[in-house]
């Protein structure tokens, strides 16, 4: 277990994670802590008021080598990347440089079963969570999800588990963090800006399966060609998942239902058509829940309960309102042309899209085939709009059909209902970050439900 007791410690970076850990660093006994920030406090938005009541120092603007003098240890919040100058310097000086996952890891007492992969993070682990709450009451769920992993593995205790949501950005700077059950989804195109390349992303990604031992377990999608590949790398037992083929072992679906096979066993837990989730890759993400689930030790009986009762998560294709016969939805959490193609498929077509944000300046060829086939009218908001309709219209998408509305949720709405009709579907799937607009996707997706809303009333 770490210990904090008469250490001098740096976190690097104000946020969820960042003052999470330096509070619990400060309460496990750390002499000094100091919370460092390279922004001005009036541009943070976060109040740190119950950070400075716990006597951790904090630190903004230019960040000096001098912040490394006499420290024992840094902490790198998520965001933070490990190529920055004074990460670079504590490594020159020998300064154990470690994550927010990595301090959870050490805190944990109990096992903990991780998930990563570019897309279906946060419904898999919201899922997982509740299952392992079947065995678990006290399991901690936390990580990317936008919960201090932290403080959910100190909360879990002891004869507990800690379900975790792992990104990429996370895996950066942990050493010898080892998950009970490790989960890869998929592995697409995304944060390459951050990591440099594809190469390096699915590095971070595989890094998470790294110090597995053949007591572990490595949960791995076999219809991605990325992800089944990583058996060959895995030091665990591996357990495959598929929607597309019937497998040996592993998790699978077979006459419309979700099964699962293994030494022996053969267990029907539902039909497909029992999820309240939508979408193909929603059965993959439920295969996924059900298989750590099952590994992690969750009980078949309880497992088909809370499969038959999840009903997803907010900014997931969620659900909104039926207005004049037309739905609504908000899959705000869409940030990536990905999920956004998973988004389309999950309808019939006859779709009114409002796409656009903070470009990613991924190829969008896949994207907009798949928005010619599906989409009745393409709504576009955000700095993407220029670049989306130049895309849209080199792969044949009627001029008429699209409409800019510049960087106005409020007028991408309007324009959805002014024009959408039985039986077309109004759906946000950004394909996009929201920084341009928005501090993240939930307050994108608020937003957009409010203004829905308003429509409504």
């Amino acid at each position: 277990m770490m210990d904090f007791s008469h250490k001098n410690v740096l976190v690097v970076g104000v946020g969820i994670s960042g003052n999470a850990v330096a509070k619990v660093a400060k309460m496990q006994g750390a002499d000094k802590v100091v919370l460092s920030d390279a922004k001005a406090e009036q541009d943070l938005k976060y109040d740190l008021t119950d950070v400075r009541a716990t006597g951790v120092e904090l630190v903004f603007g230019p960040q000096e080598n001098t912040l490394l003098d006499n420290v024992d240890m840094v902490i790198l919040s998520p965001a933070v990347p490990v190529r920055i100058p004074l990460v670079q310097e504590a490594y020159k000086r020998e300064i154990p440089v470690v994550s927010e996952v990595q301090v959870a890891y050490e805190l944990a007492k109990s096992p903990i079963l991780a998930v990563t992969g570019t897309n279906g993070k946060t419904t898999t682990v919201t899922l997982l969570g509740e299952l392992m709450k079947t065995r678990y009451p006290d399991a901690g769920v936390g990580g990317n999800i936008g919960v201090p992993l932290c403080e959910e593995a100190l909360k879990a205790g002891e004869q507990s588990c800690v379900v975790a949501e792992i990104s990429s950005y996370q895996m950066e700077a942990t050493t010898n963090f080892r998950p009970h059950v490790a989960v890869v989804l998929n592995v697409t195109p995304d944060h390459v800006v951050r990591h440099g390349s594809l190469e390096v992303y699915q590095q971070m990604k595989e890094k998470m399966f790294a110090q597995q031992t053949s007591e572990d377990y490595l949960v791995l999608n076999y219809d991605n060609d990325k992800t089944r590949d990583m058996a060959k790398r895995a030091k665990g037992q591996v357990f495959f998942f598929s929607r597309l083929e019937k497998l040996e072992e592993g998790a699978f679906l077979q006459d419309g239902w979700l099964t699962i096979q293994w030494q022996g066993q053969t267990c029907r837990l539902c039909r497909a058509d029992e999820l309240k989730i939508k979408g193909g890759h929603n059965i993959e993400n439920a295969l996924a829940a059900a298989s750590a689930a099952f590994l992690g030790g969750a009980r078949i009986p309880k497992i088909i309960e809370v499969l038959k009762e999840f009903a997803g998560v907010e900014h997931r294709i969620e659900p909104v309102a039926v207005i004049g016969g037309v739905a609504y939805y908000n899959d705000s959490k869409a940030t990536n042309t990905d999920s956004a193609i998973k988004a389309l498929e999950s309808f019939d077509g006859h779709i009114v899209l409002i796409a656009g944000g903070d470009d990613k300046m991924t190829d969008l060829t896949d994207f907009m085939t798949l928005v010619k086939e599906r989409v009745d009218e393409l709504i576009l908001v955000g700095d993407a709009s220029a670049r989306f309709k130049e895309n849209a219209l080199k792969l044949g998408y009627p001029a008429e059909h699209i409409h800019e509305v510049g960087y106005s949720m409020e007028e991408a709405v309007k324009k959805a209902h002014a024009i959408a009709g039985p039986p077309q579907t109004v759906l946000l799937s950004p394909a996009c970050a929201s920084f341009d607009m928005y501090d993240g996707y939930e307050a994108r997706g608020r937003d957009f439900k409010a203004l829905v809303r308003a429509l409504e009333n």
